[in-house]
């Protein structure tokens, strides 16, 4: 029997009746591929519906994922046998992530599953930080977040209760995982010749960053341009806020979050320059090839510090506490380490990274954010209501 099932809100997808789940849902089989969800039936209910965009077997692999990642939410299969009993986390991520988490998805099932637990389905959710962070304190049932900076997290945990104040004492490295920085990506051949953060303002340059109140990305791409101006004006707070003004004011379009910024630079062919994670920047040259944009490492960037942490107010029961705990606890070993470094992030523990993949990596000088006052100082100074960013991008 044909039937078609609802794979979030949204998508529809059809394949052959495999078996009801005592929950309600169903399984269907997609060119061998099982899938689980509510059946969608022929009534007048389910036809006004009829928005939900509907998948066959030919497009799953690059249509679902394609429709999922555009709503911001992508929700990893689990073998079919085991569908009855699954425990269900939803990780609440920042924009260039997503590739990172699929895979780490299918490594931590697998490595869940060998220890005799219960398979656990993983949805996630991408978006600019600081506004993935808002859509947890307003009602997003996050199970963990992985978000671009601590700010973002301190956020939730205080304007919500479901964190704990010390939750960056959880885990090692202040609950970072993995780090990144900040570095120039240029058009093939770097035409405009830009080298160093002074570039940036020459009279025929754009640049493309996303927005700071929303984006993570953004707030650290910021930093750096302020960390190098102080450096290079011996401290001068004024003369640093004064490059940081001008360099905004040859930004055309402020996206919301860092994967925006990346399609408006790559895709849209909008800017000169893009301010990138470095993994976003390796991820163009990866997927657009490397004729047709360059890499170019300024003389100071940031310690990028993406934290993790588990939304323990909106955990629902022991077992899918201990499945949260350990998704983000497996982050720390060695084989997600790897994987890490695979998708462009720099690892802590490089004992099973290649030697090719650690090699890719440039030598940079990253400020931490302690360089500059630590989040605690930095979010109201300069990101929030009525700080340096909104003044400047008032002048």
């Amino acid at each position: 029997m044909f039937r078609t099932i609802e794979v979030g809100a949204y998508v529809h997808a059809q394949g052959t009746f495999v078996r009801g789940l005592k929950d309600g849902r169903i399984e269907i089989d997609m060119d061998g591929q099982r899938i689980v969800g509510r059946p969608v039936g022929v009534s007048a209910g389910s036809a006004s519906r009829g928005k939900a965009q509907t998948l066959s077997a030919g497009i799953w692999r690059s249509g679902l994922v394609t429709a999922l990642t555009a709503l911001g939410l992508w929700a990893g299969v689990v073998p079919s046998a085991q569908a009855q009993d699954q425990i269900e986390i939803l990780n609440v991520s920042y924009d260039p992530t997503r590739e990172l988490y699929r895979d780490y998805n299918v490594l931590f099932n697998e490595w869940w599953s060998a220890q005799g637990n219960t398979p656990v389905t993983v949805s996630q959710s991408h978006g600019g930080s600081g506004g993935q962070a808002r859509a947890v304190i307003d009602g997003l049932d996050a199970s963990v977040v992985t978000l671009a900076l601590a700010a973002d997290i301190d956020t939730i945990a205080e304007r919500t209760g479901k964190i704990p104040a010390d939750w960056q004492t959880r885990l090692a490295h202040n609950a970072s995982p993995y780090t990144s920085t900040i570095v120039f990506l240029v058009r093939e051949g770097n035409p405009k010749g830009v080298k160093d953060w002074d570039d940036l303002i020459k009279d025929d340059v754009q640049v493309i960053t996303p927005n700071p109140k929303t984006s993570g990305g953004a707030r650290w791409n910021f930093l750096a341009a302020w960390g190098w101006a102080l450096e290079e004006y011996d401290g001068d707070e004024g003369k640093a806020r004064d490059y940081v003004t001008t360099l905004f004011k040859h930004v055309p379009v402020l996206d919301s979050g860092a994967r925006g910024a990346t399609t408006t630079f790559t895709q849209r062919g909008i800017g000169d320059v893009l301010l990138a994670w470095e993994n976003e920047a390796f991820l163009a040259l990866q997927e657009q090839g490397e004729d047709a944009f360059d890499i170019v490492v300024p003389s100071v960037s940031v310690l990028a510090e993406p934290p993790v942490a588990l939304v323990e107010g909106n955990l629902k029961s022991d077992d899918q506490r201990k499945a949260s705990k350990a998704y983000l606890e497996h982050l720390y070993s060695p084989e997600a380490q790897a994987l890490a470094v695979k998708h462009f992030y720099r690892a802590w523990d490089t004992s099973a990274v290649s030697p090719e993949d650690l090699a890719r990596f440039p030598e940079v000088k990253r400020l931490s954010v302690d360089a500059f006052g630590g989040w605690g100082e930095v979010q109201p100074k300069f990101f929030g209501d009525g700080g340096i960013f909104d003044q400047i991008f008032e002048e």
